[in-house]
């Protein structure tokens, strides 16, 4: 069965990946299982989530892990072994193609607050290749948690993620209808997102990126907390920004009640003068126990601030969370696409092909993992300079006859989308 068409035949036998190599945790199971379902590749992962067994975080799949595998399976009507919660080995082998699904309504509903932002990141690069011949858009719902720890919220994927992917060609509508927290009492949220998949036979394109920071042109600042703080919180957030980005424009963009005195976050966005975001925040996973609204207020607007600071002053082109975010799709992308994490990257003239056995280049950990794996799925794809260029492997999708993957899953199939439970 043809189920897509790149620079290079997909790979017959099973791809392994050891999960004590990469340090990325969920990262390699995301992305692995993502290119799996796209490619048709078999794929093997064991010791899943070791290194943060290791840590005190628990090992194994998560929830969230579990809800992206099991709607991939059933998309691709795949031979799926060990999904389930705490698994720490897994195979997946795709039978069906991303352009041969059949239901465009996508309905993910949750029982907890798992996160619907890492569900949303694992799935869209495979929505993105179903693509049929009239261009259907394809109109995904998650529920679950839109702020939830170790993990991005909706503000940075709406403010920050999305709007780079844009550089790629890709077109992502979305809406949040309603929060949902990892925090205080257990609220469920949900997010709503309108998918334009990439034209059948078409990669995704190289992204035009800026070669030069340029300078910081204003904040946006973000806060979602209690009432009773919004006074001090954006003092608190004023007087930092005033002292660490003197003169640099700053506006509210939103100002929310939490509802809950444990639900406290925040998020600021940089603009450049070359178009550039950058995002910073945090989702208070302290004590507040005795601290007063000025206290807590100044504590996150000094934290978050400096972040963002770190982060300027670093010299990249891209922040620590995005760098790790885009390196699926330049994968996938084709020709070359260059988005330095620093400034001793964006400055390199290396060619230096490198190496891909094991996690490497600059940047955090689950950038390092994430251009190990696409590495083992690509086999082509190369990685020069620490990861500064990549050479993608241009992946695209072909037509082929829905009729097989209708009686393929017919069986399952009702007239209301089946939801997937988290």
């Amino acid at each position: 069965m043809n189920v897509g068409k790149q620079k290079e035949p997909r790979l017959a036998r099973p791809v392994k990946l050891d999960g004590r190599k990469g340090e990325g945790g969920g990262q390699l199971v995301r992305i692995a299982i993502s290119l799996a379902a796209i490619t048709g590749t078999p794929i093997i992962i064991d010791h899943i989530r070791a290194n943060r067994e290791r840590r005190g975080r628990g090992g194994g799949l998560k929830a969230q892990h579990v809800t992206c595998m099991k709607y991939l399976a059933d998309a691709t009507n795949a031979d799926v072994s060990n999904c389930f919660v705490g698994s720490k080995d897994i195979e997946f082998k795709a039978k069906l193609s991303p352009s041969q699904i059949v239901n465009r309504n996508i309905k993910i509903k949750s029982d907890s607050a798992g996160s619907v932002m890492l569900v949303f990141q694992a799935l869209l690069p495979f929505l993105l290749h179903a693509s049929d011949k009239k261009g259907t858009p394809i109109a995904l719902s998650i529920e679950g948690g839109t702020n939830v720890g170790f993990s991005p919220s909706f503000k940075y994927i709406d403010q920050v993620l999305l709007p780079s992917l844009e550089r790629f060609g890709i077109n992502v509508e979305r809406h949040l209808e309603s929060r949902g927290w990892s925090r205080g009492s257990r609220q469920i949220g949900s997010a709503k997102f309108k998918i334009d998949p990439i034209p059948l036979g078409q990669p995704l394109s190289p992204p035009d990126w800026p070669t030069e920071r340029g300078y910081i042109t204003k904040i946006d600042i973000s806060i979602i907390v209690p009432l009773a703080m919004h006074g001090s919180m954006k003092k608190a957030f004023l007087s930092e920004l005033e002292t660490v980005f003197p003169e640099t424009n700053t506006d509210f963009l939103i100002v929310e009640d939490s509802r809950h005195i444990a639900r406290l976050y925040t998020i600021l966005v940089a603009y450049t003068s070359t178009g550039l975001r950058f995002g910073c925040d945090w989702l208070y996973d302290r004590s507040s126990k005795n601290k007063t609204s000025e206290e807590l207020s100044t504590e996150m607007a000094k934290k978050v601030v400096s972040s963002l600071n770190f982060v300027v002053r670093k010299g990249g082109l891209v922040d620590e969370h995005l760098h790790a975010q885009l390196i699926i799709f330049q994968a996938l992308a084709g020709g070359n696409s260059v988005i330095p994490g620093s400034a001793e990257t964006a400055n390199s003239s290396r060619q230096r092909i490198e190496r891909t056995d094991r996690p490497f280049g600059d940047g955090s950990p689950h950038a390092t993992t994430a251009r190990w794996v696409t590495s083992q799925l690509f086999p082509n794809l190369k990685w020069v300079d620490k990861g500064r260029v990549c050479v993608g492997a241009g992946w695209t999708s072909v037509e082929v006859e829905v009729e097989a993957a209708e009686e393929a899953i017919s069986a399952v199939r009702i007239d209301e989308p089946t939801p997937v439970l988290l």
